[in-house]
This record gives C-alpha cells, structure tokens and sequence, in this order.
C-alpha cells in the first residue's frame, strides 16, 4: 500500500547569533493510509518539531533546511502559506496539549466547528451546525445540541480536548498530528480520549502521527513508533516488537525504565548522562556518550537506520558489512 505521508531526509535549522542549530537531523519515516504511528523520545528529541514541520506551523525563525514532506504523493513542504492554509485543517489536522491554544475563547465551540467546515467542505450553514452536533456526540459531549453554543471556559479540560479533537477532524482530513493529546488529562479522561482515536482511525480510516513520551499511551494506541533522540530517528518498527525486544541501546534504555507490572522493583534501569544541545551534539552517533555498547566507529560515522531483528535502528551494531568489535566507554 502506497504511503499516507512521506518524509525524506527532514532538516530543520534555527539561525542564531552564534551559528546555526539543527533541530532535526535527515528524519525520515513513513505513514500508511490509517496507520498510527507513535513517536516518541525525551523532551528535546524533537519529536513536535518533526509534527509542526509536517502541517506548516514551525516557529520563526525556524526553517526546513533540507528533505522533503509527500502527502499521497504531493510535496508540500515548499508550498506557498496561502496553499498549505488549505492543506492544514482540510488534509491534515492537528490535536495539540493545551486546548485553549486551539480554541478562540471568544466564539463558541459551535461557531469555531461550523466555521471550519464551511471552510473547507461545500456545505450551507444548517447542514454545518447538523454536523458540528453530529461530531460533538461522535466525541463524547453529553446534550451536544445544547452545548454547542457554549465557550470553551465552559468545558472541563478533558471536554475541551474532546472539542478539539472533534475540531480536528470535523473536515475529514486523511492524517491528523496529535501532538501530546492527553498530557494535560488525568488517566481515566486519558483512556476515553484514546479509545476515540483508536475508533475514529477504525471508523473513518484517517492516519494518525501520535507524538508523546508516554509509552503506555504508544503501546494502547499505536501500529508503529518511531523513537527519537537529538533530533534524528534512533529506532522505527512495530510497536510490539520495539517494546518487548528494543534493538538500539537508546530504545532499550527507554523501555527498560517502564516499572514491570508483573512483579515489585526497587531500583528501575536508568540511562546516564543527558541528551546533548543542539549547540554540541557529538560527532558520529548521537548517543555514543551514553551508550554502553559503544565502540569507536560509533564516535566518528554516523549511522543511518539499518535492519535490526524486526525494526530498524539507526546502530552501527546491526551492519552486518563490518565488524562488531565493542570497546565500553
């Protein structure tokens, strides 16, 4: 099956006084028509910098440097901002953590939905307030026919994130990003909110780019994950068997620091050292400080992702063209 979204070889750089910094180093990965691929990492990893490059919304002065962004065969990262405007909200929707960053507090949830759809769907104003109601109940809002005319500072957080959901895929994009969608939520509006975007990916076939750092929402929600680490792909494959049998030393540090629910521990695994700044990323792989299985290839050249047992990791470890002489740190 042809691929959702494509990105190749991602590059995204901030000029600053002292030079410039790269952001994201040659991200690559792909989605599938209703796939839903997590990506997660450390704070830092760039992880929403790789989302908001992908629907058009990176910061000032922050710029895609290199690469290339395909939807359903079309690039769209060199688009005017007149026609990714049209791309955003139509073709690709955006769920982010805070909901009164997307919501105007000063029209009601109703007109911020309607207006959407007008916008970008052929329909009058009656059959768009029909489905505005219509989308409202898909998303778990109690008397959506009453509510729809109330302000965001009416909702509780977890039903203003429900709102926003119901915002971002009102116009029936095929690909949403949901960047940290139930980070600010406590676990059980955490659990609904999951299940309705594992039933609206079944449901309505739309692609999904989940972006966390909490493995157990991956886990619940995702087809495939992607780990990041400053600012470059470290690991991509099926969530099952990133979890259980992780194959770069990064994504094992990760998982192995998830506590086992089948028995007590007292000390969890933890991975030394912090991830670098942008300013002072190492030469070769970016994780050669930290990593326990590093030797001295791992200082010098940089990986690209090879195949592993069942993913593929961004390790020199897994070339089978070279030696794997190990020397520890």
């Amino acid at each position: 099956m042809a691929a959702l979204l494509e990105v190749r070889d991602l590059v995204v750089e901030f000029p600053t006084r002292r030079g410039t910094l790269r952001a994201l180093d040659r991200v690559s990965f792909e989605i599938a028509p209703g796939e839903v691929l997590g990506v997660v990492g450390e704070s830092g990893a760039g992880k929403s910098m790789t989302g908001a490059a992908i629907i058009g919304l990176l910061e000032p002065p922050g710029r895609i440097a290199g690469g290339s962004i395909f939807l359903r065969g079309q690039r769209i990262d060199n688009l005017p901002p007149r026609e990714m405007r049209k791309i955003r909200g139509k073709r690709i929707g955006a769920i982010f953590q805070d909901p009164l960053t997307t919501l105007n507090p000063l029209y009601t949830v109703g007109h911020q939905l309607t207006e959407t759809m007008r916008t970008h769907l052929d329909i009058d104003a009656a059959e768009a307030r029909r489905r505005a109601i219509g989308w409202l109940e898909m998303v778990g809002i109690p008397a959506a026919s009453e509510r729809i005319d109330a302000y965001p500072h009416q909702f509780s957080g977890g039903m203003r994130q429900r709102v926003v959901i119901a915002l971002a895929l009102c116009a029936e994009p095929e690909m949403v990003v949901a960047d940290e969608p139930t980070t600010a939520l406590d676990v059980s509006i955490q659990a609904q909110v999951i299940a309705l975007l594992k039933r609206l990916t079944r449901e309505k076939g739309t692609s999904v780019m989940l972006i966390t750092h909490d493995m157990g929402v991956i886990a619940e929600t995702a087809d495939r994950v992607a780990v990041m680490y400053a600012g470059r792909v470290a690991e991509i494959g099926p969530v099952r068997s990133v979890v259980k049998a992780a194959a770069h030393p990064y994504s094992a540090g990760l998982m192995a620091s998830i506590p086992p629910l089948s028995h007590k521990v007292d000390l969890l695994p933890q991975i030394d050292g912090a991830m670098p700044r942008l300013n002072a990323i190492p030469q070769g792989c970016a994780y050669n400080p930290r990593c326990p299985h590093v030797f001295d290839r791992c200082r010098v050249e940089r990986p690209e992702l090879l195949d592993a047992t069942e993913t593929k990791a961004a390790c020199w470890l897994f070339d089978s063209q070279a030696p794997r002489e190990r020397a520890h740190v």
